[in-house]
């Protein structure tokens, strides 16, 4: 690495607390400097380059610097670059509002704008309740999670997330979700689906607990909140499409919210536009964010109905209205950017494309199934995730100190590729930009770095 390479790094150690890390790593595992990048590719100073397997944390679906994406920023900052959206407004987001609305699932009509997807999450939760508040039902303070879902890191968003990695610091400052069981199709956890199984058996049985928690809970409840059919942080656990169908019916018949996390299933990650498509549902919050801007901008919307924007309607002495705001809400270059991936989603069938590639995907992966170290391969549309075991077929874990996922990681990285794990669990979620034959080399490179993994 050269000098300058070397100085970046120890700059950002000397002053960047980075992400979901705990920074002592960096005293043996290197941070990997980044200068550019160029659809799936990311290069580093001295031409150092890593297809990103994973779309720098799902977001950048169609590629870095994709150029509609830049040439529409570009001129978008000619003209406005910010004013805020309280009591003003501008032609990005009113665009941008109605285009969602003709694309999304029903009668989702009304876009409230937030930076990240954690923030969208607050506001589902805030506006469900509120929604009951203004409609005579104060007591409905309670929602309903799966268990292993994540919805961020803000305190509203890790509250009604069930993953202890990322919660459990803070539970004592969190209010307490109803957590249910979730239809994990996968085989290594506790709960999940027995062998023989068919997915939609198992979603079926393990709907039981949902009903039986709506049954109990229902007056007390705002809504329920999941990730349609991926449960991406918490391991990409995954469900079939007939929960989604069996929940929405329970929630009309309970009269209790659904919210629809989609900031990481939508935009065509299952295959389909939004994953509530595949159960033909309409939620009645949809939250959006990482594709919506096609990885470049950070913007977040969380879309609700007609029905619950009629309850907070009214003269403002009736103490009804939605005081919720953040200071970016609705910029105009965020806003410009997702319309501009709005654009490339018009230009071809792209679920159909993402279907194509997912199916290569798996062909070039699918020997993993009988790896001895390999308990589950599991895949929802591009998104493909492989779970390490010291026992495959016996479902028995690795030691989690053992980190037998990062060390897929630096293999990937050696060889440069981007395949970030989540614990022992190895996934793809790669841009749709990517080719075949970059699949192709992608599953070898991973593939590789299991046997090296796996091997002692």
């Amino acid at each position: 690495m050269s000098t300058d390479s070397d100085d970046l790094v120890r700059r950002s150690l000397a002053h960047v607390w980075h992400p979901c890390t705990q920074m002592k790593d960096h005293e043996w595992l290197p941070l990997v400097p980044v200068e550019r990048a160029e659809g799936a590719w990311l290069y580093g100073p001295n031409g150092e380059r890593y297809l990103d397997a994973v779309s720098s944390w799902w977001t950048n679906i169609f590629g870095h610097r994709h150029p509609h994406i830049v040439e529409r920023l570009k001129t978008q900052l000619d003209t406005l670059d910010h004013a805020m959206l309280a009591g003003f407004t501008h032609p990005p987001v009113v665009e941008l509002s109605e285009r969602l609305a003709a694309i999304t699932p029903g009668g989702l009509s009304r876009c409230m704008y937030a930076d990240n997807g954690s923030s969208a999450i607050e506001v589902a939760l805030k506006m469900s309740h509120h929604y009951w508040v203004n409609s005579g039902q104060p007591q409905r303070t309670r929602f309903i999670a799966l268990s292993g879902s994540y919805h961020g890191e803000t305190m509203g968003a890790l509250a009604v997330s069930s993953t202890g990695l990322y919660r459990d610091a803070y539970k004592a400052l969190l209010m307490e979700p109803i957590v249910v069981q979730a239809p994990d199709c996968g085989v290594m956890d506790p709960g999940t689906r027995a062998p023989g199984v068919s997915w939609e058996d198992h979603a079926r049985r393990t709907f039981k607990e949902m009903e039986a928690a709506l049954e109990a809970h229902a007056h007390e409840t705002a809504a329920v909140i999941v990730e349609p059919m991926l449960q991406c942080a918490g391991g990409m656990r995954m469900w079939p499409p007939i929960y989604l169908k069996l929940l929405r019916e329970a929630c009309d018949r309970h009269g209790v919210h659904l919210i629809a996390d989609e900031i990481a299933t939508g935009f065509c990650r299952t295959g389909k536009l939004f994953a509530c498509e595949w159960a033909d549902i309409e939620p009645d919050f949809l939250c959006l964010s990482k594709g919506l801007t096609g990885g470049t901008l950070p913007l977040a919307v969380c879309m609700t109905n007609e029905q619950v924007y009629r309850a907070f309607y009214d003269d403002y002495s009736s103490g009804k209205a939605f005081l919720h705001s953040h200071s970016y809400t609705g910029n105009p270059l965020t806003c410009t950017a997702a319309l501009a991936t709005l654009d490339i989603l018009e230009e071809r069938d792209w679920p159909a494309h993402v279907r194509k590639l997912g199916q290569h995907l798996w062909n070039q992966v699918s020997e993993l199934t009988r790896h001895p170290h390999v308990a589950d391969v599991r895949q929802q549309g591009f998104v493909l995730a492989i779970d390490l075991a010291a026992d495959g077929p016996g479902r028995v874990p690795y030691p989690a100190g053992e980190r037998r996922g990062l060390r897929v990681y630096q293999h990937g990285l050696s060889q440069g590729a981007l395949l970030r794990p989540l614990g022992n669990t190895v996934y793809f979620m790669p841009p749709y930009c990517v080719t075949e034959e970059e699949i192709d080399w992608m599953a070898g490179v991973a593939i590789e770095g299991i046997q090296r993994a796996t091997a002692g």
